[in-house]
């Protein structure tokens, strides 16, 4: 059972500073501006009763801290590398400066072990992010090292508990040791799905927190292979005494209009910001579920405690959507960007970043060559604070969660299936699916432009956009 404390620990520092909230609760675990993440592995347990050996984290003493930042305030951290392998850390879904991405080669040189990378930046927008290597991608994020960032808003929507909810798998055996993390026949198809399912490290975990009160719960799947639906439900349905909830916001915007909380659709990168208030009765539970071909599979609980303190979601304060520049849709050049197979089966070059040894796929039939100092040429050249469409044609079987780093692209239209309006970083290509989004290329520098199935990525799903200053 994991239990949420009564007061706000800033890890790395080791202050413990006072947390207001109903009923004495909290759960906000922040890691404080200016400090340090030293990457490092360790052993720990995932499966009850065994330990997974040569894990990898941000901290030595278990799973990566939850980063808080705030909306337009400077944030700095050292990341001091102690893997035995170079490394680097990008800041999933942040419009950042170019020269703090961390993509190797790319934005910056990998961090060697041994060495350290003060990575300094403002966030723009406020939201759900996560954090994860750039470097030896697959191994590194199948060995653990993924972690939760959020940028709080200037004002307080209202929620009495914060509660972000890291979920990926980790490929186990029953003794809880790491088994091969892919398979190249998978990583030419689907990717190579994980074994042991967990929320923040951990299998099941149940969330004893205040009756009634409003949760704000942070969906982040920073999973290297699984899409899939997610819901959330409550032991007393239809009942005024039952939790209800809404999704506010998806991959860090807010929704216009909530919507219930149902068949929530996450690939790799995706984020999901939930409202949840909490059942009035005392022992009441709701359950985060994952959809399987099995039936649903149950991630998360979170049961009522105490007394109600009788919250209503209509308490919410609407959350402000980020300054996000509409696209001219008039006046924009269309960009056509084709994900598929390779043209040749030419294995990538070699690379401090490590290689998979494969190379099954290609953007524009021009497959990635690695993770190499280069010269290399980009996909597309957008100019700085011009409009542009851009037309991504999935001709494969399989999913593709497309992300674009340093910017946000609203979605216009596809051929397969209505797509709201909405603004994110990470779109989800289905099969033999044409998606069309559009943005204002405001941001300069080489951007990475993936597919976040890592085993894709990783042989040959990746480029970069220029966008001249």
């Amino acid at each position: 059972m994991t239990g949420i404390s009564r007061r706000e620990l800033l890890v790395g520092t080791g202050a413990l500073l006072a947390a207001p909230a109903v009923g004495g609760f909290a759960a906000r675990r922040a890691f404080a501006a200016d400090g340090a993440l030293k990457l490092s592995r360790l052993s720990h347990e995932v499966l009850p009763g065994t330990l997974t050996r040569d894990m990898m984290s941000f901290i030595p003493e278990g799973p990566a801290p939850v980063l808080r930042m705030r909306q337009g305030r400077p944030f700095s951290v050292d990341v001091d590398n102690r893997l035995g392998e170079a490394a680097t850390v990008h800041w999933h879904g942040l419009r950042i400066p170019n020269a703090m991405d961390g993509v190797p080669y790319l934005t910056q040189n990998p961090i060697e072990d041994g060495k350290s990378f003060r990575y300094s930046f403002t966030p723009p927008d406020a939201g759900t992010y996560w954090y994860h290597p750039h470097c030896n991608t697959l191994e590194q994020i199948a060995r653990g090292l993924t972690g939760v960032l959020v940028v709080e808003e200037d004002e307080d929507p209202g929620f009495d508990v914060d509660l972000p909810l890291n979920i990926r798998d980790f490929r186990l055996d029953g003794k809880g040791s790491f088994i091969e993390f892919y398979k190249p026949r998978n990583a030419a198809r689907g990717g190579t799905l994980g074994t042991v399912s967990t929320v923040n490290w951990q299998v099941e975990p149940l969330h004893d927190l205040p009756a009634g009160a409003l949760v704000r719960l942070r969906l982040a799947v920073t999973d290297l292979t699984r899409v899939a639906s997610y819901d959330l439900a409550s032991d007393l349905p239809g009942s005024p005494e039952g939790g209800s909830a809404r999704v506010i916001a998806l991959d860090s915007n807010p929704l216009p209009m909530a919507r219930p909380a149902r068949d929530i659709l996450l690939a790799p990168g995706q984020r999901a910001d939930i409202a949840l208030r909490m059942p009035a009765r005392e022992g009441a539970t709701v359950t985060l579920t994952r959809s399987s071909p099995t039936g649903p599979v149950a991630l998360a609980t979170f049961r009522a405690s105490g007394a109600s303190v009788n919250r209503s979601l209509a308490e919410l304060k609407p959350l402000r959507p980020n300054p996000n520049a509409e696209p001219d849709l008039a006046n924009a050049e269309t960009l056509d960007f084709l994900f598929g197979w390779t043209p040749s089966g030419d294995a990538p070059q070699r690379s401090i970043c490590g290689s998979l040894g494969y190379t099954f796929w290609s953007i524009n039939r021009v497959a990635w060559k690695g993770d190499v100092p280069g010269p290399l040429d980009p996909l597309a050249v957008m100019k700085h604070g011009r409009s542009y469409i851009l037309r991504l044609r999935n001709e494969t079987q399989n999913d593709h969660p497309i992300h674009l780093h340093g910017h946000t692209f609203k979605l216009l239209r596809s051929d397969k299936r209505p797509v709201p309006p909405l603004w994110t970083d990470t779109a989800l290509l289905q099969a033999q699916e044409t998606m069309e989004v559009a943005l204002v290329a405001d941001n300069p520098g080489d951007w990475a432009f993936h597919c976040h199935v890592i085993e894709h990525q990783k042989t040959g799903l990746a480029g970069f956009l220029r966008v001249e200053a």
